[in-house]
């Protein structure tokens, strides 16, 4: 009898702002452009992609496509959702 498995899904797992945040700021450590993309759209399912979009102004299509795994968000879109996550975008030296 073959083993039955599901996809593994975070978002599933990240209930709590802290938990979110966490991911977030793993991928800003890492610098991989790819891995925060898809941290971000991680988090933005974990919320719930139509209040994610509603928060931020952009479209659910526009948050799928930014965020999924090879996304490329411009740095309009990465504003708008980390405002909505309540956090800013900052420069500090290495």
């Amino acid at each position: 009898m073959p083993l039955e498995t599901t996809p593994f899904d975070a978002a599933e797992f990240l209930t709590s702002e802290e938990a979110q945040i966490e991911l977030l700021k793993d991928a800003i450590e890492e610098g991989d452009p790819t891995y925060i993309a898809h941290a971000l759209g991680v988090v933005a399912r974990a919320r719930g992609v139509s209040e994610f979009a509603r928060e931020t102004g952009l479209s659910r299509e526009a948050i799928y496509k930014a965020f999924k795994p090879g996304g490329n968000p411009t740095l309009d879109t990465l504003t708008k959702a980390t405002k909505a996550l309540g956090l800013k975008l900052a420069l500090v030296a290495a």
